[in-house]
């Protein structure tokens, strides 16, 4: 991956995604491209996730401990395979591959009863499409497309939403007089008050739990030749 931008990190996704299938949520932190500070923190790619029927899961801000698992993982892959870097790429994706098996294949995990990961995986059974799926929205809802400048026309005036949902359909559904909850897909956005032509933002995406119990992450006990 050339860098942590929208293009090369879906490019990784969709690898991933052509390989396993999709998964029914993507935990992650607060940070580029994962997410933003605009209307429910969506960033292009979590769009795309929800697009997908995806659901993006956050931590809280300010709290890396509920990814623990996570960043225990990369501080153990870096010691074992990076520290010092293989002479060349392909040397050091050897190194990468080596790790993973071990990881996979070979090392019990303590939080899956001394079962190895390999053991226990089960692909999903939902496949990436080769196009993405419609939104459809209640009959009841107001659909409104998001224009090239994060905009939708509400009422012959425009409303600025959101530069991540460019492109897209957002809906609006009143609540009460005045009030109303704006939706992407299945997930609410914002309230918007209708006024003072003012949104509120929602909490869109749970923290969930702690996720420090995945187990540690293995030490490798021996490079392959790097040669």
């Amino acid at each position: 991956m050339t860098g942590p931008t929208y293009e090369a990190t879906r490019r990784g996704f969709e690898r991933a995604f052509a390989e396993y299938g999709l998964p029914e949520r993507i935990r992650s932190d607060n940070g580029p491209p994962f997410a933003s500070t605009g209307i429910g923190r969506l960033s292009r790619l979590a769009v795309w996730w929800i697009r997908l029927g995806i659901a993006p899961e956050r931590i809280a801000l300010g709290r890396p401990e509920q990814n623990g698992s996570h960043e225990q993982f990369h501080a153990v892959l870096k010691a074992a395979t990076t520290r010092p870097p293989a002479a060349t790429a392909r040397a050091q994706q050897r190194r990468f591959n080596a790790f993973c098996a071990e990881y996979n294949q070979e090392r019990p995990h303590e939080a899956l009863a001394l079962q190895t990961p390999a053991t226990v995986y089960r692909a999903s059974r939902r496949a990436l499409p080769r196009t993405l799926p419609s939104i459809e929205y209640p009959g009841h809802y107001q659909v409104h497309r998001v224009h090239g400048n994060g905009c939708v026309w509400w009422r012959d005036r425009v409303l600025f939403v959101s530069n991540a949902l460019i492109g897209e359909h957002v809906a609006f559904e009143e609540v009460d007089d005045g009030w109303w909850t704006v939706y992407f897909a299945s997930v609410p956005l914002a309230r918007f008050e209708e006024r003072h032509r003012r949104l509120w933002p929602m909490a869109s995406f749970s923290a969930g739990r702690s996720a420090s119990s995945a187990g540690a992450a293995p030490v490798m006990k021996k490079r392959p030749n790097d040669e």
